[in-house]
């Protein structure tokens, strides 16, 4: 070891350098493994990684240290260390980078209520990430952006307001769900290598109270109370941690005052010392500079670093620990606490490979011949057809006959393919759009025909209208209407839109709606399908079509999906994920975090669909419940499920729990179970559910967890229980529910 040599020769003089304020030289990723010292012992792969971090942290300078905390770390090439850059992102296909299959936007993959299905999607995007990765490690290149093996996925925010543009990239309102899905696209990402290797590493963001305004996120203060942040804010990323999540993002705002990339309260006390988490920390991209420019919390980027470090950041998304050997120097760290926040960053590294030879990891054989192949396209197509809900369905008018005479399509979003990958999103060649996919399964001797009929946010500049007229002499009329990542979506990405991406009246444009109005008729059938990420205030979509099938960001096959069902190819299955109010007048300020009056969970009037609805083709009654006691303190729910029609189908059944006589304020409903069901034409099934004492149990005003002693409903169905079920429509009473007394039964 050269250990006393590098430290009497080299770092001394670096130390000397960082004092004085000096400032160094990144050092070029383009010589990447030369002039290693003999004696690289960090890379023999018997040793344990914790004993090889040990080794290399040794040779390391305080300079080089110091270094490695910057996103586009540089290379080492005394060390063998090659520059890598952390910034990936994969929310629902490899994004950014090669071609590579892109899957429906996350808030649709939320709305298939399929875990299994979410895990094979994750495996199949991490496949590719990391075939790419080994393509170009192969040929020598290596550390630029959105080519790493550090995935900034997934987004486990709460949706708790329709307004949030970036609500797209969640998994919905619902705590529990997100978890659930949060999980398993994490467990389907990083792989299951026996040998502690990860195939990918994910991160679960931006922690935490992080949903808009997004234009404020820069400097907004949420406000949230301990049962609010225990109860809705929390619980998905303490699934992401407890399924074992790599990284953690830290948002942009401030929570409860203390921004969240500076708070110990978040990142330490709850994070790592309750949670136990083990991974490392990364900043979103800027936040800690918005510590002096944007929350005026600190009076310098220095100052701001010194805060980052010692609540717990590891990685700097940004430059500003470019400014650590300042930090150094002023006596607000030191070399201790460096050597703290590297160390979890170089496992990380190890995990993945990166200091193992090329052949000896379980994944170095994946190679860019798997990107985007068929079962890949066949994968995408299953989750987009499970994603699609149907929201109306008057006189049964889908699906479709093929064999129409004339079919009319209408619609800005027919052919754009942008309608189909949201934000976060890669590129494919097998992008099928809706009027694509509607042309091909159609019957070849039906007459089609499409044209726009409207610009996407503005009104049209002629006048002339003859797309309404040749709509009333279609056999059927789909019209295709939404968003694009260029009205809802990130600040930056929405260039469209004069709200930094959000949408405050929760509103189409009034271009679309012009052209909507239009197409009235009453004498042939109408079908809406929408494409957005978010909900709408629906009420003129339903008043003028027939049938209303909500599509989200469908993905590369959304078109072939849409397609598929609304000929019958396949049932939609979808439900929502997320409330879908009937106006904003139903809705909080935007800016207010209490949970109370938002979501299924706290919402007191009646909204316009309720979290977990979706209609599909066949007939499927909930028979009877049944509700006992299980042993082990469990209770047995068990549901009798029958498909009364010609059509196989599947539903999603739904367990909820309402807590009765509780004074805290605790949620009118909570989702607690959920089963996807796949019932054959006339098909009668039993399905049961287990609950354990924790899913009677509620958090209190302080943040404290409680067991219930006293009377709870158990709700099973398909959908979230009304609030007010004496002006509940009809075709939201799809459950039943019966009282227990948890003192008999548990």
């Amino acid at each position: 070891m050269k250990t006393n040599y590098l430290v009497e020769k080299g770092y001394l003089l670096v130390l000397l350098l960082i004092v004085c304020g000096c400032s160094s030289k990144k050092i070029s990723s383009d010589t990447a493994i030369k002039n290693l010292p003999p004696d690289k012992v960090w890379e023999d792969t018997s040793l344990t990684i914790q004993k090889r971090v040990d080794l290399l942290m040794q040779e390391m300078t305080l300079e080089e240290k110091s270094s490695q905390l910057l996103y586009d770390s540089p290379g080492i090439p005394r060390l063998g260390i090659p520059a890598y850059n952390w910034w990936n992102e994969a929310l629902h296909g490899v994004a950014r980078s090669a071609p590579a299959t892109v899957f429906p936007q996350t808030i649709g993959l939320a709305a298939t209520f399929d875990t299994a299905l979410i895990k094979n999607v994750a495996g199949v995007i991490s496949d590719e990430g990391r075939a790419i990765f080994n393509d170009r490690r192969k040929k020598g290149k290596g550390g630029e952006q959105y080519m790493g093996l550090t995935f900034w996925s997934p987004n486990v925010n709460i949706f708790r307001d329709p307004r949030w543009g970036r609500g797209q990239e969640t998994y919905g309102e619902d705590p529990y769900l997100s978890g659930l899905m949060g999980s398993a696209f994490i467990k389907g990402m990083q792989g299951d290598s026996p040998h502690t290797r990860l195939k990918v590493a994910t991160c679960a963001k931006h922690f935490a109270v992080h949903s808009g305004p997004e234009g404020e996120r820069h400097g907004f203060n949420a406000l949230s109370s301990q049962q609010d942040l225990r109860e809705t804010y929390l619980p998905a990323f303490q699934q992401c941690v407890d399924a074992g999540v790599e990284a953690v993002m830290c948002a942009y705002n401030r929570t409860n005052d203390e921004p969240c990339c500076g708070s110990p309260y978040l990142l330490d006390q709850i994070l790592k010392q309750e949670w136990g988490f083990k991974g490392h920390i990364v900043s979103d991209c800027g936040a800690i500079s918005d510590f002096k420019w944007g929350h005026h919390y600190t009076d310098s980027t220095t100052s701001s670093v010194a805060l980052a470090l010692k609540s717990g950041v590891n990685l700097n998304c940004g430059q500003a620990y470019q400014e650590i050997a300042l930090a150094i120097k002023q006596g607000l760290i030191d070399e201790k606490l460096i050597d703290e926040r590297l160390r979890p960053l170089l496992l990380t590294k190890f995990k993945l490979g990166l200091f193992d030879p090329i052949g000896t990891n379980p994944y170095d054989d994946l190679s860019i011949k798997t990107l985007d192949i068929d079962h890949h396209q066949n994968l995408a197509l299953e989750a987009a057809e499970k994603s699609i809900v149907l929201l109306q369905n008057r006189n049964n008018v889908l699906p479709l006959k093929k064999e129409l005479d004339f079919l009319y399509m209408v619609g800005p979003m027919g052919g754009n393919i942008l309608s189909l990958v949201g934000n976060y999103n890669g590129l494919s060649s097998n992008m099928t759009t809706i009027v694509e996919g509607v042309t091909e399964v159609v019957s070849p001797e039906t007459r089609v025909e499409y044209r726009p009929g409207a610009l996407l946010n503005s009104p049209n500049q002629n006048p002339i209208d003859w797309y309404s007229v040749q709509a009333k002499e279609a056999d059927a009329t789909i019209v295709m209407l939404g968003f694009t990542s260029m009205l809802e979506g990130e600040e930056g990405e929405a260039i469209a839109s004069d709200r930094h991406g959000d949408n405050p009246k929760m509103q189409l444009p009034e271009s679309q709606l012009s052209l909507l109005r239009k197409l009235k008729n009453d004498d042939k059938p109408i079908i809406a399908v929408i494409c957005a990420g978010s909900p709408i205030d629906l009420t003129e979509v339903l008043d003028v079509a027939d049938a209303v099938l909500y599509a989200w960001y469908s993905g590369e096959a959304g078109g072939k999906a849409v397609a598929n069902i609304i000929f019958g190819e396949t049932s939609p299955s979808g439900k929502l994920p997320i409330t879908f109010p009937k106006s904003i007048d139903q809705l909080p300020d935007f800016n207010d975090y209490s949970m109370a009056g938002r979501t299924y969970k706290y919402m007191e009037e009646n909204p316009m669909f309720p979290f977990g609805f979706g209609l599909n083709y066949g007939k499927v009654n909930i028979e009877d419940i049944e509700v006992e006691k299980n042993g082990n303190d469990q209770i047995h729910v068990v549901g009798i499920l029958d498909n009364e029609c010609d059509f196989s189908t599947e539903e999603v059944l739904q367990v909820y729990i309402t807590l009765d006589g509780v004074d805290e304020k605790v949620p009118l409903a909570s989702l607690k179970s959920f089963k996807r069901v796949h019932l054959e034409s006339h098909q009668t099934k039993r399905i049961s559910f287990l609950l354990s004492a924790n899913d009677f149990s509620y958090y209190d005003e302080d943040g404290q967890w409680v067991y219930h002693q006293g009377k709870a409903k158990v709700h099973l169905g398909f959908h979230a229980p009304l609030p007010q079920k004496e002006k509940a429509n009809k075709i939201f009473t799809h459950y039943k529910t019966k009282t227990i007394n948890l003192a008999k039964i548990l």
